[in-house]
């Protein structure tokens, strides 16, 4: 069993900075991705950014420019740097990892608001 245990969620003001993280435990052979999603209310999971195995990124065009995506050299973490955060940031973060089979974390929440 895997699990994915995220942490750094809170509440800021606008243009402020948050930094998650995620670590991987359990049962773990290796991972062919790992990144966040995310979820507002009232909308759907979104991605928010991913990193491979062999570090090729992608994010979302709404946080291009703003948020970093980083891994540690085994692949069993990651981690999400945000800054100037909006308001239409506001969601509940899931860190998410995928080989063979997909996992998710619990989500941690941030809010952005003055």
């Amino acid at each position: 069993q895997v699990q994915l245990v995220e942490s750094g969620g809170g509440l800021v003001q606008p243009g402020a900075s948050l930094r998650l993280s995620c670590v991987a435990s359990g049962r773990i052979i290796s991972f062919g991705v790992m990144g966040w999603y995310r979820q507002a209310p009232g909308k759907q999971r979104e991605l928010v950014a991913v990193i491979t195995g062999g570090g090729i990124s992608n994010y979302a065009d709404s946080v291009k420019g703003r948020f970093a995506i980083s891994r540690d050299r085994a692949f069993k973490s990651v981690s999400l740097e945000m800054n100037s955060l909006k308001s239409e940031d506001t969601a509940v973060y899931y860190c998410y990892a995928g080989e063979a089979a997909e996992y998710w974390g619990q989500g941690t929440q941030v809010t952005v608001s003055s």
